[in-house]
């Protein structure tokens, strides 16, 4: 494993909002964040929406790592990221760690988790889990 490890979305949900300096970073395209949703953590704490593939072509974010900095994310606190069902997320955790950023941890199942038997995503994921969340 290139990252520092796989989390529960209410692992990362605790982490992050537990005041330890760690941040969620949404990596999920625009278009997904407008029409699907976006975790809420509390007033203090927001994730940090930062694109690891391009829409609609879906061609990787060559200025994902500048992003990250720009964000502010701290020297050696962890970082937490998600997409759509957890894939995404280890593409973005293994490009943070190589930056040297993080510890980085990939959020397991993503924001929708994986497909059920009908072909909707009811499985798992932060949504599924119950955490906050809003649409739009």
């Amino acid at each position: 494993m290139t990252y520092a490890g796989d989390v529960t979305p209410a692992e990362a949900f605790a982490a992050v909002t537990q005041g330890q300096g760690a941040a969620l970073v949404d990596v999920r395209t625009r278009a997904e964040w407008a029409q699907v949703g976006v975790p809420q953590l509390d007033s203090e704490h927001q994730p940090i929406l930062v694109e690891w593939q391009r829409s609609p072509d879906g061609s990787i974010n060559d200025t994902f790592v500048d992003e990250l900095r720009q964000a502010g994310l701290a020297d050696g606190a962890p970082i937490y990221f998600l997409c759509r069902s957890g894939v995404r997320s280890v593409a973005a955790a293994e490009a943070a760690t190589a930056a040297g950023l993080g510890p980085a941890y990939n959020v397991l199942d993503g924001f929708e988790g994986p497909h059920d038997r009908a072909g909707q995503r009811t499985v798992a994921g932060w949504k599924v889990a119950g955490l906050p969340w809003k649409q739009g």
